[in-house]
């Protein structure tokens, strides 16, 4: 799959940073994932469903922060 086309977002909680994930969406059950700090870099590739569990499990607070 080439990256070519998508457009790329990063979370409003980011800000000015630069050391973040960016995510592009409209591409069929997949969600592209990249470094921002590497936008030329590879993107790795989650299935929807995935990506919509982990997202549940990061507000859900089941993951440790610092």
């Amino acid at each position: 799959m080439s990256a070519d086309g998508l457009v790329w977002r990063k979370s409003s909680f980011s800000g000015a940073q630069s050391n973040c994930v960016e995510v592009a969406s409209g591409v069929t059950g997949v969600v592209p994932v990249r470094d921002s700090k590497d936008p030329e870099g590879p993107a790795l590739l989650f299935a929807a469903e995935a990506w919509s569990s982990f997202l549940a499990g990061v507000k859900g607070g089941e993951f440790p922060t610092g």
